[in-house]
């Protein structure tokens, strides 16, 4: 038999196959495949001549620009070798003898950059001579991850790159460590929308994402003192080669000012209205090309930076007010700074609004001036070549801005307008949580966008009258659906803005979507049945099998013959028929020993905790909150450990020996005025400092935090998971994502009956999947009661509490402690911590058995195929956009092109 070392060498051979370069000849990487000419837009050629002879000119100008560059850039090894060192000496000035990874790392990555760029710039001609419909996806945040490794996979050139860096001395997986996660994202929103993206692209549709540059992140999670500390996260402290700064792509931004009337429309007779004053903020792109997966297509992100207007006043400076001389520039520069800085006040409440504003409000303009650059558009067939989807309520704004830039700008009437507007955007939910629902204090809206604020009451008037039309005596109705909330001060619901002012709205769960249209907009359903949807949430299957778990993926191209299922997913259910076979659950076993012991050399590294790679790898990542229960698994963990020394003081050995060594691991970060989450970090740490250093404890129980969770310690994570932790209170959580990710790679999950977690069952099956506690009927019940008939708390539950109380973990948390006594229980972790245990030991006996816990695995992995974001992507297609794919091809390969 093999040793570890061998089986190590073994897996890395067959990884290397596997992120191999299939139809890599097929995807341009021939110095003779000639770029498309015909797609070269002549409306970009100005030429300052008389018609006749600027059609001449502009003909021998494109045969000329053309001809320089007529065939891709070359993609053989040498070629590759050429073009990273020209980049290390000509692009970043640096001496190429000089042993530096970050150096090539950044060199390498222009590399890359140079080829998606030319099939970026070719497909953009060709959609635009197709004169196809886009879809703009706007997400207030992108958790993109690492793009080296992502963008080589794409063109199928990995291997290539891999053998051109070793033989000038670096190993790619080295230079891979070099780069930093992009700060444009926190959690699951913002990976959602980044694997769309790629899905889009992939599908070939055509596409772009909009979004923020945030200067510093959402902030960098380190632990001090027991304690999540906050730091900005200089991601950008090194350059970011994967974009391309537009300075050529700026806008104006307004905001604050007052209104002025200026008379009556002549066709309407409305009043005609200025906005004045105020300040202006210029927004400048920053562009991000997104590659499909060995296809040519490649769309873009586009990010918005904040400058401002007047960036340095040479007066004030002259006067000696040296402050006030760049005064609007400390204003500006801070809009795009953050990602969801803290609105526990007024101030950050107003920075908020005005960083939503400000990247919707650039977003728009750039789509309508994309669209009027051909001169047969007309704004009133926008929606047939324009959908905006909003990710969640945080672009709702979207809604009045557009309203006036066709009022105002495009001089169009109230009914045309909303008929575009209407039409052309549809809203995607993520919450069912009527608190997590975005609203906005009408004095700010008020103060920061007074003419929107007139546009949103025009909006309400017109839609009240709607409801008024349909029930004519139900005022409560009225109150209930209104955009404005009667309240003090009155509040901004954008949520309903959101729904009024799209053709559609789709929830990410079919729970999810039932509890929008049963509990969360009732009213808006019963009115609208049809302008409501469900769209499964899903993940990009080739980012988190095929680049985060090489070793699985071999595994499985290997048994099924293929690595066909990179593109269909829906090959691995050939696996179901093999799951028992005892050679593939050894390749199975190998693969996952491989990336624990990964994950463990990690855990050394970075926490400084050894732990035991032949343990359970029971894993909890994903943003710290109350309604995702990270409390209820910590107060398990302690109470795992108050067993373990229970047994020991009675001497049970027997019992002792059937304990399943474990190895609990925790990520994520806790925003950074959730103080209550916070709390749960402390907690955390205090127990795994106590579990940690207990000699008595040995390897049965480990507890590790690792700090400043982020996509690429996903991507190494997740691989080396055995079972994975999703347990939120049942009705809070609106699909989730990551537990799809774990499945497919090859985790079981542990998990309540929430969000995506009852359709993960119903496809992998009952046996396959570890569930417990209330459902969401009985949360509800349960949570109308709770103050007026306390329930009795599970006796294991409070025994975990008086040990913490008593000072055994350090500090007493008593705050965490009294959330937790009947009545005020609102999570329902005492309600569901009995069967959150039991539901363990069903885990523990099950891993006991490897080979059926391995069948399980593989099972689980198989039945994902509907989970994928591909899958979602043509959903939202034809359901929501009516848009088909274009797929774009080289025309072919020449000899000659002189």
């Amino acid at each position: 038999e093999e040793g570890e070392e061998e089986t190590c060498a073994r897996i890395e051979r067959e990884v290397r196959d596997c992120l191999g370069d299939p139809n890599a000849a097929q995807l341009g990487n021939d110095p003779t495949l000639l770029r498309q000419k015909s797609y070269v837009d002549e409306l970009e050629m100005e030429v300052d001549e008389e018609e006749e002879q600027a059609d001449e000119k502009k003909k021998l100008m494109k045969e000329k620009l053309w001809k320089l560059m007529c065939t891709y850039l070359p993609c053989d090894v040498l070629s590759l070798q050429k073009s990273i060192v020209q980049h290390v000496e000509y692009t970043l000035a640096r001496r190429r003898y000089k042993k530096d990874k970050g150096s090539f790392y950044q060199a390498t990555a222009v590399s890359v950059r140079d080829r998606l760029i030319e099939r970026w710039t070719d497909t953009q001609q060709y959609l635009s001579s197709k004169d196809t419909k886009r879809v703009y996806y706007l997400s207030l945040e992108y958790l993109l991850g690492r793009n080296l490794q992502n963008a080589m996979s794409c063109l199928a050139l990995r291997n290539r790159y891999a053998a051109a860096l070793e033989e000038l001395g670096y190993k790619l997986e080295e230079l891979t460590e070099e780069e930093r996660d992009p700060g444009l994202g926190s959690g699951g929103l913002g990976r959602l929308a980044s694997c769309f993206l790629d899905s889009l692209a992939t599908l070939n549709y055509a596409a772009w994402g909009y979004g923020i540059r945030y200067k510093y992140g959402m902030f960098e999670q380190r632990l001090i003192g027991r304690a999540q500390a906050e730091f900005p996260d200089f991601w950008l402290k090194e350059g970011y080669p994967w974009e391309v700064e537009r300075p050529d792509v700026q806008y104006l931004v307004k905001m604050y000012g007052q209104l002025e009337e200026d008379g009556k429309d002549p066709v309407t007779g409305r009043p005609r209205v200025n906005w004045v004053g105020g300040e202006d903020v210029i927004a400048e792109g920053f562009d991000i090309p997104v590659p499909g997966f060995h296809t040519w297509n490649t769309n873009n992100l586009r990010l918005w930076t904040s400058k401002a207007s007047c960036e340095f006043n040479l007066g004030s400076f002259n006067d000696g007010q040296y402050y006030a001389a760049i005064g609007e520039k400390e204003r500006s520069e801070p809009l795009t700074s953050v990602l969801y800085p803290c609105d526990n006040n007024a101030p950050g409440k107003e920075l908020r609004l005005r960083q939503q504003y400000f990247y919707v409000s650039a977003t728009l303009q750039d789509i309508l001036r994309r669209y009027k650059k051909r001169p047969e558009h007309s704004l009133l067939d926008l929606p047939r070549k324009v959908a905006i989807q909003l990710n969640e309520t945080h672009p709702a704004i979207a809604i009045p801005e557009f309203m006036r830039l066709l009022l105002d700008e495009e001089c169009l009437g109230w009914k045309e307008a909303w008929h575009i507007t209407q039409n052309t955007f549809a809203y995607t939910n993520h919450t069912v949580m009527p608190e997590a629902l975005e609203v906005w204090p009408l004095p700010l809206m008020e103060q920061l966008l007074p003419r929107h604020l007139t546009i949103i009451y025009e909006i309400n008037h017109h839609f009240l009258g709607e409801v008024r039309a349909r029930w004519p005596a139900d005022q409560g109705r009225v109150a209930r659906m209104s955009i404005i909330e009667e309240s003090e001060p009155k509040l901004i619901k954008m949520a309903h803005l959101a729904i009024i002012g799209c053709h559609r709205v789709n929830g990410v769960a079919q729970v999810h979507t039932g509890l929008l249209c049963s509990s969360l907009f009732p009213d808006f359903y019963e009115m609208w049945p049809q302008k409501f949807v469900n769209i499964t949430n899903g993940v990009n299957h080739r980012r988190w099998m095929l680049q985060a778990n090489p070793a699985m993926s071999a595994v499985i191209s290997k048994w099924l013959g293929t690595h066909d299922w990179i593109h269909d997913l829906g090959l691995l259910a050939r696996l179901k028929d093999l799951s028992s076979n005892p050679e593939l659950q050894r390749d199975w076993q190998e693969a996952k020993m491989y990336n624990k012991r990964k994950l463990a050399d990690f855990i050394k590294r970075e926490c400084g905790i050894v732990v035991n790679a032949a343990a359970m790898f029971d894993v909890h990542v994903k943003r710290i909150h109350e309604y995702k229960r990270q409390l209820m698994n910590i107060l398990g963990v302690a109470y795992r450990y108050l067993r373990i020394l229970s047994l020991q003081q009675e001497g049970n050995t027997e019992a002792l020996g059937q304990m399943v060594p474990r190895v609990v691991i925790f990520a994520g970060k806790a925003a950074p005025n959730y103080f209550v989450a916070k709390d749960v970090i402390k907690l955390v740490l205090a127990v795994a400092g106590r579990v940690n250093n207990d000699a008595r404890i040995g390897d049965l129980l480990k507890v590790v935090f690792i700090p400043n969770y982020n996509v690429s310690m996903a991507e190494l994570i997740i691989p080396g998971t055995d079972v994975s932790q999703h347990i939120s209170t049942a009705g809070f959580e609106a699909s989730g994502t990551s537990n799809m990710k774990f499945c497919m790679n090859g985790s079981l999950l542990l998990g309540s009956r929430d969000g995506a977690n009852l359709e993960i069952e119903q496809s992998i099956g009952k046996d396959n999947m570890f569930m417990f506690g209330a459902n969401t009927k009985e949360v509800d019940q349960l949570r109308r009661i709770i103050n007026f008939r306390k329930p009795q708390m599970d006796g294991r539950l409070r025994w975990v509490l008086e040990e913490i109380l008593s000072g055994r973990f350090g500090a007493t948390f008593h705050d965490l402690v009294n959330s937790l006594q009947p009545g005020n229980d609102g999570y329902m972790v005492g309600h569901d911590f009995g069967s959150y245990l039991e539901a363990n030991e069903v885990v523990d006996s099950i891993f006991k058995n490897p080979p059926a816990w391995t069948t399980k695995c593989i099972d689980s992995c198989a039945s994902m195929s509907r989970f994928s974001s591909d899958r979602c992507i043509r959903e939202y297609a034809e359901k929501i956009w009516q848009v088909v794919p274009h797929q774009f091809k080289p025309p072919g390969k020449v000899a000659n092109v002189d």
